[in-house]
């Protein structure tokens, strides 16, 4: 009997990318309201006063149920925006009802930059990140940018107050026994799914 080679972290990326694409529109409007049931009432949510989001894209798990949810609650909610340079930064912007976006470079919508409504990442309170892979030990497998560990590197530098909590969101189909992690890659504190909650 032949030991199978793991999956690389390219490999695996393409084959849950895939998986989270084939769900149906029915099966994502589910997905999304299990994402909301699991967290609008968590204390995590709850007591965060400034939120940042993400808008779905690629098969995304949806959280602008949440999105509209803190709103309505009078939390801050923000959008990660890239930057136009330095091309590898990324900074969060907060966001209102009704606001226009428009595509960035990786077709991803965003909001017109304006410093005057962004804010440092650090003074965030909870965090709602994207990933294409987790497992339930805090790994994230990211769509291989990097946008999220460069801006939370700081982290590492910390030895107590680390805020903010990260938690990514996902699709059950997106859960991995174990994700080898790099140097780099920031731990979350956990990963939240239509159907469960699995902290680190």
């Amino acid at each position: 009997m032949t030991d199978v080679a793991p999956l690389s972290r390219q490999q695996l990326r393409r084959q849950l990318r895939k998986a989270r694409r084939s769900l149906s529109p029915n099966q994502q409007r589910q997905a999304a309201l299990g994402l909301y049931r699991q967290l609008a009432q968590h204390p995590l949510f709850r007591r965060a006063r400034h939120v940042s989001l993400y808008l779905p894209m690629d098969g995304e798990i949806d959280p602008r149920l949440l999105l509209r949810a803190a709103q309505r609650r009078g939390k801050a909610t923000y959008l990660p925006v890239l930057n136009a340079w330095p091309r590898t930064k990324m900074v969060f912007q907060r966001v209102r009802p009704g606001e226009k976006f428009r595509p960035n470079r990786f077709r991803i919508p965003e909001p017109l930059i304006n410093t005057g409504r962004q804010r440092k990442i650090w003074a965030l309170d909870l965090i709602l990140m994207p990933l294409v892979g987790f497992d339930d030990e805090g790994g994230r497998l990211g769509m291989g940018g990097g946008f999220y560990d460069r801006s939370l590197a700081y982290r590492s530098r910390r030895k107590t107050w680390k805020k903010p909590t990260l938690l990514g969101l996902a699709h059950e189909c997106q859960k991995v026994p174990r994700l080898a992690q790099a140097s780099w890659d920031v731990p979350l504190a956990g990963t939240v799914s239509d159907k469960c909650w699995y902290l680190a």
